[in-house]
């Protein structure tokens, strides 16, 4: 994992800026923003910020949000396939900007070392974000082009009660899908001979490790300080939330780096 920025923010400050940036519609000032948190100098005043209103998450009126089976297939044998994948994983950053931006803003009263963790996520997410946009540009499209889900968005609305079921469902459930999924879609970017597409996936791979692993521990440090069973804990809110099921083939060296144990692991379907 990689190590948390450095901030002279105290957390309620940190709080106050991440809701800003939670409300900012447009991506490529949320993006600026995240970078001036992470770099100790943002803008809005904290105080004003948490009085602020909007939609949770501001985002712009482009991508429509279609149901997953309406996204539309992702041939890597044309230009146009290879955007749209390229346009999904775009969709799916931003969102995870605003995943890592709201684990920031809506928890209080835990450790500080959570808030700089979260800013860390956020400020990486952003990166990636950024990276797949500016590829997206190359094969000649923007996001907004095509239409896109919010399969993730939907799993952190469920859990904003309660940030035991956050942590559990959102970075160690649906982001650990992740680490499974980007090796097979480097591969095919790669043999379509987009290089650049594969190397983002590779900066996007290591960095998901570490947010994976800030999930798992904070989720463990709240079993903990509760006493519950971390592995009980976990099956009985994916079945309270409805968690998708996963599904092999899984990442498992990913995974292990990520903290789960080899009990974990062992839960996973064959």
């Amino acid at each position: 994992m990689h190590t948390s920025p450095s901030t002279e923010l105290a957390p309620q400050e940190l709080r106050a800026y991440a809701l800003a940036g939670l409300l900012e519609p447009d991506p490529a000032v949320k993006v600026v923003m995240v970078a001036a948190m992470a770099q100790a100098r943002p803008a809005p005043d904290p105080a004003a910020a948490l009085q602020a209103q909007g939609a949770i998450p501001g985002r712009p009126g482009r991508p429509e949000l279609v149901p997953p089976r309406l996204v539309g297939r992702r041939s890597m044998i044309t230009q146009e396939g290879r955007a749209m994948l390229v346009h999904a994983l775009a969709h799916i950053e931003f969102n995870a900007m605003n995943l890592a931006l709201d684990a920031l803003w809506r928890f209080p009263d835990m450790p500080p070392e959570y808030y700089t963790d979260w800013l860390q996520v956020a400020a990486e997410e952003a990166t990636h974000y950024s990276l797949l946009v500016a590829h997206l540009d190359v094969l000649g499209h923007a996001y907004g082009d095509f239409p896109a889900h919010d399969s993730l968005w939907e799993m952190v609305d469920k859990t904003r009660g309660d940030v035991l079921a956050r942590m559990a469902l959102v970075p160690r459930t649906l982001e650990a899908r992740g680490l499974d999924a980007i090796p097979p879609l480097r591969a095919k970017l790669a043999q379509a001979g987009d290089m650049a597409a594969a190397a983002i996936l590779d900066i996007i791979l290591r960095d998901e490790v570490g947010h994976v692993e800030i999930g798992n521990r904070w989720y463990g440090y709240l079993c903990e300080r509760r006493g519950l069973d971390l592995r009980a804990t976990y099956a009985e809110l994916a079945a309270r939330y409805e968690a998708p099921t996963l599904r092999g083939p899984f990442n498992l060296e990913a995974r292990r780096r990520a903290g789960f144990s080899e009990l974990e692991l062992s839960d996973l379907p064959a």
